[in-house]
């Protein structure tokens, strides 16, 4: 008996494996069917040497297409054609530029985009272009070379040897006999300075170790201060705030003498007035009674007994 054969396990099996096959293929060629991009075309005027299709396309570094095809311009036998493929979003601007680098010492080129600044308006195909073209600058190699080539051209040799030669007539006429016996004076000089100072190398290491005593007395009236200053503050507050009490103390009697003096001005106006004069009038009575009782005393002191039989009479004269 013939066995039997389930064709459908078989036919999804050959199907699954071509699909993986088909995923493998895809994958290995770089290409992706899940994202939607833009083409956009460039002309380089540089040998595209290490660049390949499927070469990386960067925007400032970061991945956002492929190469998709390098050919020589139809128009114009000096530039390369590029084809890029980019994804859709990418901010491709008026002013973003193109810009072919080298990758280390592999050779391996990518395609950097640069520019492309917030207000410019994004870059379209114009009339006449099937595709955006976008503008192109030189790589780095690029314009080493073409300095190194203008250099060593017959024109930039020439002008090299004779701004050579220019150097070497300056440098003579500098280093003339009166220039070079100036600058043996200043060498001269320059070693009896380094002589002297060897000569008191002792004095500047005395020298400097003092100071570095002095920097570390510095430093430990410092600490000293830091730790004083705080408690001075301290007690300069607290004399501060006894100052403003006294103050208030002092404010506040004031206040209560001049109650006082509001309260007894009547009778002070009226002893003033009355009591004064009153009493100018005793002090000039009391001191003609003391005049009075001094030439009593002074009588009786020099007769006592008339302060009993009288005053005696006085003799008369001759005549009387």
């Amino acid at each position: 008996m013939e066995p039997k054969v389930n064709y459908v396990l078989v036919g999804s099996f050959v199907a699954l494996l071509g699909a993986a096959m088909l995923a493998g293929i895809l994958w290995l060629g770089k290409t992706d069917f899940r994202g939607a991009y833009d083409r956009y075309e460039a002309y380089m005027r540089e040998s595209v040497v290490g660049l390949s299709v499927d070469s990386t396309v960067k925007y400032r570094g970061v991945d956002v297409g492929r190469v998709k095809d390098i050919a020589l311009n139809p128009n114009n036998p000096e530039e390369v054609l590029l084809t890029m493929d980019i994804a859709r979003g990418t901010p491709i601007k008026t002013d973003t530029i193109a810009v072919l680098e080298t990758q280390g010492l592999t050779g391996l080129a990518t395609i950097n985009l640069t520019g492309g600044s917030r207000d410019a308006p994004p870059l379209e195909a114009l009339e006449g272009q099937e595709y955006p073209v976008i503008k192109t600058g030189p790589s780095l190699f690029f314009r080493l070379d073409d300095a190194i080539s203008r250099l060593l051209s017959e024109k930039g040799l020439t002008k090299l040897l004779a701004d050579l030669d220019l150097a070497a007539k300056g440098a003579a006429e500098v280093l003339d006999e009166e220039n070079r016996t100036a600058l043996k004076r200043t060498i001269k000089d320059l070693s009896d300075v380094v002589q002297t100072v060897a000569a008191h190398k002792a004095q500047m290491e005395q020298g400097l170790n003092g100071a570095a005593k002095s920097a570390d007395n510095l430093v430990k009236v410092t600490a000293s201060l830091n730790e004083q200053v705080p408690i001075l503050l301290a007690r300069i507050n607290k004399s501060a705030a006894a100052l403003g009490t006294l103050t208030e103390e002092l404010a506040q009697a004031s206040k209560a003498i001049g109650a006082v003096v509001n309260e007894t001005r009547p009778e002070l106006q009226q002893f003033s007035r009355q009591t004064l004069p009153e009493t100018g009038l005793l002090v000039t009575e009391l001191r003609q009674l003391a005049s009075t009782l001094t030439r009593v005393a002074r009588d009786l002191e020099r007769e006592p007994n008339s302060f009993v039989f009288g005053r005696t009479a006085l003799p008369r004269g001759p005549g009387e």
